[in-house]
């Protein structure tokens, strides 16, 4: 493998970890507003937050297909 070809492997598992991280820390933030607000996440930021799960997976999906990660993410809705 040459040094480009390397390069853009790197590349991908960069922004596929990213969007790895992106839905967790999406979870972490309703699963925290859920504690302090006793469940009662306002229908907007689910709605908000399913639009950026959906950004973070075609990410993830493209650039490093045949992941577990978009099914570990549906598991959590």
């Amino acid at each position: 493998m040459n040094a480009d070809e390397e390069l853009k492997c790197m590349l991908k598992d960069l922004l596929w970890l990213n969007s790895l991280i992106a839905t967790e820390l999406i979870q972490l933030t309703e699963n925290t507003s859920a504690i302090l607000r006793d469940g009662n996440i306002p229908p907007t930021c689910l709605e908000e937050h399913a639009k950026l799960r959906a950004v973070a997976l075609d990410i993830a999906d493209r650039y490093l297909p045949g992941t577990e990660l978009r099914k570990h993410v549906e598991k959590h809705q």
